[in-house]
C-alpha cells in the first residue's frame, strides 16, 4: 500500500472559505478551548486511556491537529488496568501570565492540575488541587484583582447529587495550589429550570460574570448561560442554543473563544452514539450583553446549530488539515492518534525498520479482551470507513494471539492465534465490562508469513471483517456485529498482541494501519 494514496477520512474545511459541521467527526469529548495570540488550543476527556488528555492545536478553529498529551500516565495505580468510564473526565485549559493550566477531574480521586510554559513540550506532573470524590468539570478563573477561583459541577454517581454549581477560591498555602472549600459557596441550583447543569466555564465581559454550562442531559439538552454582576451571584439564566429544527442533538458543553479580529465563536460536542462525542463550531454574537450561539433568524435570543458556515476571520488563510489516522509506523515515536487501554508499560512495543513490533504480553487465561491493558487504540475519524492492516506473523510463538480490535460498549476482534505450530483465525466478541465474551474458530488456517486484516465500519453502526494473504484478494470472514458506544466514549479501533499459555511469548509486526473510504 502506498502512502501517497492515503487521505484523511473527514475534512471540515470546504476550501472555499466555508466549513461544514462537525469540524471533527471524532470523539473529543467535553472540549474546552482558548486562544493565545494567533494559536487556538483545545483539550478533551480521555477517561482511562493513555497518554491522557489530548491537546489539539489550530490556527483557524476549523483545521485541527493533535500536538501533545497533558499526561503520559494516569497518576493512580488502579489505572494500570482498564477502568471503563473512570479516569480523566472533562478538563479545562487556561493561560495566565505565561503559563498554561489544565484542570482535570478524576471523579473517584479529586481535582488535579497540570501546567506548562510550552503546550508542545513536557507538562509538569499532576498536582492534586482537592482530594474529593464526585467533583467534576472544574474550570479556573482569575478575577481582575488577581484572585483565582474554580467553578465545578457534581457527579451524582459519586456524590449523590447533581444539577448544582460550586465556586471556591484557590490559594497556594505553601504546599501547592489548593481549593479553599471553606470559603466557597454553591452559586447555582438548576433543579427547577436547568436540570443536570454541568460543564461550567467561567468568563468575565463588560462587567458581567458569565458561566456557560449545558443542561438537560447529553443527548437531549441545551446550552445555558448564567450572568451576574457579582461572582457569587445571584445569577440570571438564559438558554442560548437548542437543537431546534436541526439534526444536532444536545448540543452539549464546550468553550467560548474569540479571534484576533474580534469575532466570537463557540465549540461544543454532539453525542452521536457509537462514534462518540463529535465537535461542532458555532458563530456567536452578543445582544444586550447575552450571547446568542448559532443561527437565530427569529431574533429570539436562542440560536440553533449551523451545519455549514463561513470560516472564522483570523486574518490569514491556513492549510486544510485534520488529525492523523492512518499510520505506516515510520517512528521514532508512536503517532499521536494512538492511546493504550490503560497505563502503558515498558516493553510493550518497539518501532524499527518502518514497522511497529507489538510484543505478545502474557495475559491470564480468564481475562477478557476488553480488559487487557495493552490494546493499542485510536478514535473513529468518520461515520464510515475501512481499515486495512498488514501483519508480519513470522515471530509468533505458540500461545500468541494478535489482530485487529473494535472496542466500545461491545468488543469485537479478528485475531490470528498460533497453537501447535499452526495459525488460525478467530473472532472474539464480548460486552465491555460485563464479564461476557465468546471466541469462535473461523475455520481458516494461515500458512503465509504475513496477512492483511480489514475492518469495515458501516453507518457508524456495524463492524465486519475480511482477510487476505496476498493483499489483493480479500475474503469475508466472521460475523458482522453491531457497534455501540462505551461508557461516555465512542468506539475505538486498533491492534492487539497477547500471549496465553506457559511457553515463551513472541511478537507481531504491523507494517501499516490505513484508513480508506468505504466503497
Amino acid at each position: 500500500m502506498k502512502e501517497s494514496s492515503v487521505r484523511k477520512m473527514w475534512i471540515a474545511d470546504q476550501g472555499d472559505g466555508t466549513y461544514r459541521n462537525p469540524i471533527l467527526y471524532t470523539d473529543y469529548s467535553d472540549p474546552d478551548a482558548i486562544r493565545v495570540g494567533d494559536d487556538f488550543f483545545m483539550v478533551a476527556s480521555s477517561f482511562s486511556n493513555t497518554p491522557s488528555v489530548p491537546i489539539l492545536h489550530s490556527k483557524d478553529l476549523v483545521n485541527w491537529k493533535v500536538i501533545n498529551y497533558v499526561m503520559d500516565r494516569l497518576p493512580f495505580e488502579r489505572y494500570d488496568t482498564p477502568q471503563h468510564g473512570c479516569g480523566a473526565w472533562a478538563p479545562a485549559i487556561r493561560y495566565h501570565e505565561g503559563l498554561y493550566y489544565v484542570f482535570i477531574p478524576f471523579p473517584d480521586e479529586g481535582i488535579m492540575m497540570c501546567t506548562a510554559k510550552d503546550p508542545w513540550g513536557k507538562w509538569d506532573a499532576p498536582q492534586m488541587i482537592k482530594k474529593i470524590r464526585g467533583w467534576i468539570d472544574p474550570c479556573p478563573f482569575w478575577d481582575d484583582d488577581g484572585t483565582m477561583y474554580m467553578v465545578n459541577g457534581f457527579a451524582k454517581s459519586r456524590i449523590g447529587f447533581k444539577s448544582a454549581l460550586y465556586l471556591c477560591p484557590l490559594r497556594d498555602e505553601g504546599k501547592g495550589l489548593e481549593a479553599m472549600v471553606d470559603e466557597g459557596a454553591f452559586v447555582y441550583d438548576g433543579h427547577a429550570t436547568q436540570p443536570t447543569i454541568e460543564g461550567p466555564k467561567l468568563y468575565k465581559r463588560n462587567g458581567y460574570y458569565y458561566i456557560f454550562a449545558p443542561a438537560g442531559g447529553v443527548k437531549t439538552g441545551w446550552q445555558t448561560v448564567l450572568r451576574s454582576k457579582k461572582i457569587l451571584g445571584p445569577y440570571e439564566e438564559r438558554i442560548v442554543m437548542r437543537q431546534g429544527n436541526t439534526p444536532v442533538n444536545g448540543p452539549h458543553q464546550g468553550a467560548w473563544v474569540d479571534t484576533q479580529t474580534g469575532e466570537d465563536w463557540f465549540l461544543h460536542f454532539q453525542d452521536v452514539g457509537s462514534a462518540g462525542r463529535i465537535i461542532h463550531l458555532q458563530p456567536m454574537r452578543w445582544v444586550d450583553d447575552w450571547p446568542v450561539i448559532g443561527s437565530d433568524p427569529q431574533e429570539s435570543g436562542c440560536g440553533e446549530p449551523v451545519l455549514h458556515y463561513r470560516k472564522p476571520d483570523v486574518g490569514a488563510v491556513w492549510p486544510v488539515d485534520a488529525p492523523e489516522d492512518s499510520d505506516f509506523f515510520k517512528g521514532p515515536e508512536l503517532g499521536l492518534q494512538w492511546q493504550w487501554n490503560a497505563n502503558a508499560q515498558a516493553g510493550w512495543y518497539q518501532l524499527k525498520d518502518g514497522g511497529l513490533r507489538l510484543n505478545a504480553v502474557p495475559q491470564p487465561e480468564n481475562v477478557h479482551l476488553y480488559d487487557m491493558s495493552n490494546l493499542l487504540l485510536q478514535k473513529w475519524p468518520a461515520p464510515e470507513f475501512v481499515i486495512t492492516a498488514r501483519l508480519d506473523l513470522r515471530d509468533l510463538r505458540d500461545g500468541d494471539v494478535c489482530g485487529m480490535v473494535s472496542l466500545g460498549g461491545s468488543c469485537d476482534s479478528l485475531l490470528a492465534a498460533k497453537q501447535g505450530g499452526e495459525v488460525r483465525l478467530l473472532q472474539r466478541t464480548g460486552e465491555t465490562g460485563k464479564g461476557t465474551e465468546g471466541c469462535r474458530d473461523l475455520g481458516v488456517t494461515i500458512t503465509a508469513d504475513a496477512m492483511q486484516l480489514r475492518m469495515t465500519v458501516t453507518g457508524a453502526a456495524s463492524v465486519s471483517w475480511e482477510y487476505s494473504v496476498d493483499g489483493e484478494n480479500f475474503s469475508a470472514v466472521g460475523q458482522e456485529t453491531a457497534a455501540s458506544a462505551g461508557v461516555w466514549v465512542g468506539v475505538k479501533a486498533g491492534l492487539c498482541a497477547f500471549h496465553q499459555g506457559s511457553g515463551e511469548a513472541g511478537s507481531v509486526t504491523a507494517e501499516y494501519f490505513v484508513f480508506s473510504e468505504k466503497k
